[in-house]
Parts: structure tokens; C-alpha cells; sequence
């Protein structure tokens, strides 16, 4: 049995929808995100995690389907947490050959992102019905 729909989830779901809908509006903006190991497909890799992260978001929407969309959401998260690191480890060298506030800033803002991954991973587990 799902979780009620409430603010956690219904965020989660609209973090999904956003974020899926700029992957497929702005595919530019992830390429550079996919881990080294996964060059070449680069454009593929944007677009299903886009299609991912909007079915993930309208199934958190409905009773019937938030507990295998809660199972996706957590799977997911897990999937680009290593993106998030490359995120983070380019901003990181970016920022060391830059040292400007903005640079600096950029690399701090990505990894301060990186461990609010964990309490979104918990409530879409919880949203499966999972604690």
C-alpha cells in the first residue's frame, strides 16, 4: 500500500516533472553531466532519464501507481547520483582553475546538492509503502 499523496511526495513529483521536462526542452544542459565511461551517448542518456523522471513524476500523482513509481523514483536517484558527482567534480576543477566567487560558488551549491539525494531517495521509498 502507497503512502498518502503529501507535500514530500507531491514535491518529489514535481522535482521529477520539472527536471524531466527540461531534459527534454534543454538536453544541452545534461550532456555535460554524464559520466566520462558514458561518452558518446551523451544525447540517449538526457532524453531517457528525462522520459524517466516524468513517469516517475506523474506516478507518484496516483494512488494506483505511486508504489512502483516510488520503487522508480528511488532507483533513479540512485542511477544519477554518479552525474551529480561528475557534476560536482567538474564544477570542482572548474572552480580551482577559475577561483572567481562565481566559480567557487557553483562548486559549493554542487555539493551541498549531493546529500539532499538521500531524503528524497527515503521519501520515494516511502511513497512505495517502503520506511
Amino acid at each position: 500500500m502507497s503512502a498518502p499523496l503529501d507535500k514530500p511526495i507531491l514535491g518529489l513529483a514535481g522535482l521529477f516533472l520539472t527536471s524531466g521536462t527540461l531534459h527534454m526542452v534543454r538536453p544541452e544542459v545534461f550532456e555535460a553531466i554524464v559520466p566520462r565511461p558514458l561518452k558518446g551517448y551523451q544525447r540517449e542518456l538526457v532524453y531517457a532519464s528525462g522520459v524517466a523522471e516524468i513517469g516517475c513524476g506523474l506516478g507518484l500523482l496516483h494512488p494506483r501507481t505511486r508504489p512502483a513509481a516510488g520503487l522508480a523514483s528511488a532507483a533513479l536517484l540512485v542511477a544519477v547520483l554518479p552525474a551529480n558527482i561528475q557534476m560536482s567534480l567538474d564544477h570542482g576543477a572548474r572552480a580551482r582553475r577559475k577561483a572567481t566567487p562565481g566559480a567557487r560558488a557553483a562548486f559549493a551549491g554542487t555539493i551541498a546538492r549531493l546529500p539532499l539525494q538521500w531524503p528524497m531517495i527515503r521519501t520515494a521509498l516511502r511513497a512505495a509503502g517502503r520506511r
